[in-house]
């Protein structure tokens, strides 16, 4: 592909290249959030008490709402493009805070106490985080799919690091990015999944000139430091905004920071999980949402034990051998599944049908398996039969979120890997199941879990907690 068939491709397809309209769709959408949460607060406060308070004078308050989005701007949440789903939901939830804590403070000034409305707003905070990160998926959705949401970007480099960078804009509805060209002298194609390539890296300035592009994302590990060095220099350099990609992309994570070694450049990184602070911070979050949901819950666990016990004959529970931390053996807790004689079943079925044992070697899954019971299919679908294993959080032998605990026999598919990601108790939920869930293969799985261990934080637990009641809803991957 020539530079004027590139002209005639991409002035029919792209007519602006700012994040304007990105930016403007989120402050409407963060207007409706928060107003949705205002509304849950006074009706919360109005459902326990009719005479308390007046439900529709929440619309007064509404005057509050342009502070919220000052905030909102100060935390750097517009235009809201490629931050990590941690870091927005960290951002959401502090500058949340902020806004209902000033209004509530600001309240109790002026009147000396704390009154129904106060507490009305308390019950906001409690609803606007997932509100706002709610309305935001569904913003991100409706951009992509209206052709409104992309940013248009240029990628250096079209081998694996190049590929992968286009992949993950194209198929990621949250990335903000949209790429319109790879520059690349090694691909020889003049296209990649429908992205043209242009086989000239110096054409930087040129593309700015012509089209405005704002963002290039360079991913070329083959380049060495001087060629890299005069790449940014004069070709790159014309961008108005650009991201590099390491080639060693696996060992970085969202919290690194750039350190100063007298001239010399360094990424700053730490494992998290191996400090105890952070392990006793994420113990006592387990202990504490196992307790206070389990209480919740009671009624439904109770239930669901009466189901499982009335619709096949069997115990309730089923205890399956896992490795936990550190290789540790535990018997992970589920509400029982399949018919009792479920091993045997499993073993003539891989002897008797060779596309099931590929399945079964694939991801230790198979999909409409005949071992399930019909109750149990229910559960699995839900993934109610893994209540249970808030038992094993309890017990130390689990995490509310972490690695899938796995099977002696898989300890080969994560190969050197398994004592690293391992280094840390499995979770009943995790990246991956929140990803894919059952749907993603080992080498998926090595990666989300590289990711985890490496970018842990409360607000990433939290992200993923919030994450896996959505994939949980949506039956995704699950059975």
């Amino acid at each position: 592909m020539t530079l004027s068939d590139f002209d005639t491709w991409y002035r029919v397809r792209y007519h602006r290249t700012s994040s304007a309209i990105i930016a403007i769709a989120f402050i409407f959408s963060d207007l409706f959030a928060v107003m949705l949460s205002f509304g849950a607060g006074f009706f919360a406060v109005n459902l326990y008490d009719f005479a308390i308070i007046n439900f529709k004078s929440f619309v007064t308050y509404w005057l509050y709402v342009p502070v919220f989005l000052l905030i909102f701007q100060v935390c750097n949440l517009y235009p809201g493009v490629s931050l990590a789903p941690s870091e927005e939901f960290k951002l959401f939830t502090t500058a949340s805070f902020m806004a209902h804590g000033g209004i509530i403070l600001s309240r109790f000034i002026e009147d000396r106490e704390l009154d129904a409305i106060s507490v009305a707003f308390a019950v906001s905070f409690v609803f606007s985080t997932f509100m706002l990160l709610m309305c935001r998926s569904a913003t991100h959705y409706l951009l992509r799919k209206k052709r409104l949401g992309g940013i248009p970007a240029v990628v250096y480099g079209g081998e694996a690091l190049g590929k992968l960078v286009v992949d993950r804009l194209l198929d990621s509805v949250k990335t903000g990015y949209v790429p319109v060209l790879i520059l690349s002298e090694k691909l020889e194609a003049d296209a990649y999944r429908e992205v043209p390539v242009l086989h000239d890296i110096s054409l930087g300035p040129e593309l700015v000139r012509r089209y405005n592009i704002k963002m290039a994302i360079v991913a070329m590990q083959e380049l060495n430091e001087e060629e890299l060095t005069r790449l940014l220099n004069h070709s790159v350099s014309a961008f108005r905004y650009n991201a590099l990609i390491p080639d060693f992309f696996r060992a970085t994570n969202i919290w690194m920071t750039v350190r100063d070694f007298d001239g010399l450049l360094g990424f700053l990184t730490s494992h998290r999980l191996k400090m105890g602070w952070n392990l006793a911070m994420k113990r006592f979050m387990d202990l504490s949402l196992t307790i206070i949901g389990g209480v919740l819950i009671l009624p439904l666990l109770l239930l669901l034990a009466l189901v499982v016990k009335v619709s096949s004959p069997g115990p309730v529970l089923y205890g399956h051998g896992r490795l936990g931390c550190n290789g540790k053996p535990f018997k992970a807790y589920k509400f029982r599944s399949m018919a009792i004689d479920a091993d045997a079943r499993l073993r003539k079925l891989l002897e008797e049908h060779p596309a099931m044992r590929e399945e079964w070697e694939a991801s230790h899954k198979i999909k409409n398996d005949p071992r399930v019971t019909k109750v149990g299919r229910f559960l699995r679908r839900t993934s109610l039969d893994e209540l249970p294993q808030l038992i094993n959080v309890l017990k130390g032998e689990m995490s509310l979120v972490g690695p899938r605990p796995i099977v002696e026999d898989e300890v080969p598919k994560y190969g050197e890997d398994f004592k690293r990601i391992f280094s840390v108790k499995p979770g009943i939920s995790g990246l991956w199941q929140v990803s894919g869930r059952s749907d993603t293969d080992y080498n998926e799985r090595v990666l989300f879990d590289t990711y985890y261990l490496q970018s842990w934080s409360v607000w990433l637990d939290m992200w993923i907690l919030y994450q896996t009641i959505i994939a949980v809803l949506r039956g995704r991957g699950a059975y």
